[in-house]
């Protein structure tokens, strides 16, 4: 959760780097710092947010054509002036700045200790930029090389800039399992984390692949090696991303923004894909792998937090709707065990960012392991869109906001999509059918705009529940991963204490918690299974606990019940969680600016 930005050209890098940080500050952060090469180097860094840098560096000398800068999330050392990046090395010579883990960092550090380095930081990354300097010392070799050399001598993960003094007019990065990209203007290049700081300058881009090395002159040239010394041909990518998409646009966070935005991004995301008056779904990536679809021993849903919680969707859609076995890992543990997996299976990773670390390194076990892998991700040209054999974009556009939202419902657009196009094609659903929940699920967009018209009334339902230390989520059927969902929103973002069950499990442990102090949010719009919801609040309002249901339009029945009540429209169930989270998010929203948190990043 770090930011890098970098700049050789014709141009002052300063305000560049700067504003690209800026650009980078939802990954939350908490130290910042720039490197500028004007003969000599210049490195400034700040614990803090970019304005305690800027204060800092105001009256320093920052003039320069070339430079790196980063925001730091610390892994290890803890937030300080000195573990800050850029780092240095080589007699302040060399400097770099990281994204990643070095997992082999004390060892390394431990022999370049007794060659008689001095290390004034904590960082892994001041071993890393040590370890290069030795080497480009020792052989008297230039710096890419010196990279290369020190970066197969690395076990871990990263994406790396260096500034050299030696060589003034070049760049060198390189990244592995964390993004990088290179943005090629007129006789200038930008490298960034992701394209946010790019975009305003060009929208010619390179995704670095992993175990590669670029290097960037001031003369306008670049090119491309692997770890084997080998050339590598570059593939040109133009972003799809306006400026505007990055602003806040009025809204005063762009978590709200995002929200509001959901009725578009989920037209966005069927758009070209679903006609429900013409009666068809098409997805191209699923049409050319139909066969393997058709006839696959099972599907495997693989992802991390937002993400994982729109795979259990999926679970209750494909099984449900197209009659595949289905199965839902958390990619952060299958990557750490030793799955069973086979020829026939399926493995769909599902990724806003398509950068997820834990999520890249389970596909590559599930290609070992013969699985044909189909990717869910946001971000195009992202790692897992090219790592995988297939798959489709969700098109949400940039998600700024800490707190995954309308990628969540863009992925359960998409992951609807494939549901009900497998299971016509399965024949696992009448024509009628099929064309009856076509229609309905046309409808989605508008039905959100609906719910996002109570904006106002949830807020008030915000203001008497905002000081609560606990809350819980119950749900049932395709509404239990929206409880998790709802649940995991208010505590990422407000820091409440927050669990999502099932809401037959509630007397399993959970209803012993449950008292006047305990906000308790119940999904209750399941037809399949109202009574037994109905009868889960008559348990919770015994205890004396606060209810807060989302209920379809007209309840009346748990109306009287419940403390409070958020309506949704009416919707077949299978579509259900495209409606439900969205109260969710904007409950999460406001009771966490009225708790004073800054809810697009996180916190410090």
């Amino acid at each position: 959760m770090c930011g890098i930005v970098a700049y050789i050209g014709q141009q002052e890098a300063y305000p560049i780097l700067i504003k690209g940080l800026r650009r980078l500050e939802y990954r939350g952060y908490d130290s910042a710092g720039v490197a500028m090469m004007n003969g000599k180097l210049n490195v400034y860094k700040k614990k803090g947010k970019v304005d305690e840098l800027v204060n800092f560096a105001e009256n320093q000398d920052k003039t320069g054509t070339i430079g790196i800068a980063h925001t730091r999330w610390a892994t290890h050392g803890e937030p300080n002036d000195k573990n800050a990046h850029p780092h240095a090395a080589e007699g302040e010579k060399l400097t770099i700045v990281h994204n990643g883990i070095i997992e082999n960092y004390e060892v390394l550090k431990k022999a370049l200790l007794k060659q008689g380095h001095i290390f004034k930081s904590d960082t892994d990354t001041e071993v890393l930029a040590h370890l290069i300097g030795e080497i480009k010392e020792r052989e008297q070799l230039p710096i890419e090389e010196a990279v290369r050399l020190a970066l197969n001598k690395v076990i871990g993960a990263y994406a790396i800039v260096v500034l050299d003094s030696d060589e003034p007019d070049k760049l060198v990065a390189a990244r592995k399992s964390s993004p990088l990209v290179l943005g090629i203007g007129e006789n200038e290049f930008f490298l960034a984390s992701d394209a946010s700081p790019i975009v305003e300058y060009t929208k010619k881009v390179v995704y670095i692949n992993d175990e590669e090395i670029v290097v960037a002159t001031k003369d306008g040239n670049f090119n491309l090696r692997n770890l084997r010394n080998e050339e590598t041909e570059p593939r040109f990518h133009y972003l799809d991303m306006q400026i505007e998409m990055l602003e806040k646009e009025g809204y005063d966070y762009f978590m709200l923004k995002e929200i509001f935005q959901q009725p578009r991004s989920v037209a966005d995301c069927m758009r070209g894909r679903l006609n429900a008056e013409k009666n068809w779904i098409l997805l191209n990536d699923v049409e050319n792998n139909l066969e393997k679809f058709l006839h696959a021993n099972r599907i495997i849903f693989i992802g991390c937090g937002t993400s994982w919680h729109a795979g259990l969707v999926a679970e209750y859609l494909f099984e449900d709707i197209a009659r595949i076995p289905v199965e839902v890992e958390y990619a952060s543990e299958f990557r750490y065990r030793n799955p069973v997996i086979r020829e026939g299976d399926i493995v769909i990773p599902i990724s806003q960012s398509g950068e997820t670390a834990d999520t890249l390194a389970a596909i590559e076990l599930a290609k070992q392991k013969g699985a044909f892998v189909y990717g869910v991700v946001n971000v195009v040209g992202s790692s897992i869109a090219r790592t995988a054999h297939a798959g489709s974009y969700i098109h949400a556009g940039p998600e700024i906001g800490v707190a995954s939202t309308k990628a969540f419902t863009g992925q359960l657009t998409l992951l609807t999509m494939m549901a009900l196009y497998l299971g016509h094609r399965k024949g696992t659903i009448s024509n009628d059918h099929y064309h009856r929940l076509l229609v309905e699920f046309s409808k989605i967009p508008d039905k959100i705009r609906q719910v996002l018209d109570y904006d106002k009334e949830i807020q008030a339902i915000a203001q008497q529940v905002r000081n609560a230390q606990n809350a819980l989520y119950l749900g049932r059927g395709y509404n239990f991963p929206v409880a998790l969902e709802g649940a995991l929103k208010l505590k990422e973002i407000s820091y409440i204490h927050a669990e999502g069950y099932p809401a037959a499990e509630m007397k399993h442990g959970p209803i012993a918690l449950i008292d006047a102090l305990m906000p308790v949010i119940v999904i209750a719009t399941n037809k399949s299974a109202y009574e037994k919801i109905v009868s889960n609040i008559q348990e919770v309002k015994a205890r004396r606990g606060v209810v807060i249901a989302i209920v379809t339009e007209g309840d009346q029945q748990i109306r009287r019940m419940a403390d409070f009540v958020i309506e949704i429209p009416e919707v077949e169930e299978i579509f259900a969680p495209l409606i439900s989270a969205v109260p969710l998010q904007l409950l999460a929203y406001h009771i966490a600016v009225m708790r004073g948190c800054n809810v697009d990043q996180l916190v410090i």
